[in-house]
């Protein structure tokens, strides 16, 4: 079985991710039963026969968008956001939105060509999930999501920029 990061922790993935074969259409794609992620296009083409299902998760790829989600994103226990090179950085504001805009709270996570070197900065968009590259020692990359302290600029995971939090720990520290 794969294994994942999720909330810290290198788990086992029960998970699936499907992706349409050539001469798929998202229409006519058979969504099997049990745990699966399915690509955006087959939610969207078959919503009315999914979204009851407790075991559906979606993915999206880096050229969709999030809000083809609203009103669908409470539904959805995982949403999973495809990295397909390491230099395409469009799933970070994805991830971002999702969280910041659509008001998703589930498990987000981060699939394709993830990488140690991208972890801490995809949990501060709002990733709390990743599957790493299956080349690449999964523990190793654990060591990512910590390998800063503290971090400068605001994001979901810190509203107040650092030079702010510092200034209301010296005025409290004065008090």
């Amino acid at each position: 079985m794969r294994e994942i990061i999720k909330d810290k922790a290198v788990i086992t993935d029960d998970w699936t991710v499907l992706k349409l074969a050539e001469g798929e259409t998202p229409e006519n794609f058979n969504v099997p039963a049990g745990k699966v992620i399915v690509p955006l296009k087959v939610w969207l083409a078959q919503r009315p026969a999914l979204q009851d299902r407790s075991d559906i998760g979606v993915w999206i790829a880096s050229d969709e968008r999030p809000e083809d989600l609203k009103g669908d994103v409470e539904k959805l226990p995982v949403i999973a956001v495809d990295f397909p090179k390491f230099a395409d950085g469009r799933g970070y504001s994805i991830a971002y939105n999702l969280r910041a805009r659509l008001g998703y709270t589930g498990e987000l996570r981060a699939i394709g060509d993830v990488l140690r070197d991208q972890l801490f900065y995809m949990q501060r968009v709002g990733f709390n999930s990743f599957a790493t590259r299956p080349d690449r020692n999964i523990h190793d990359a654990l060591k990512g999501l910590t390998d800063f302290s503290e971090p400068y600029q605001t994001s979901w995971d810190q509203k107040m920029p650092l030079f702010r939090r510092a200034e209301r720990a010296q005025k409290a520290s004065q008090e």
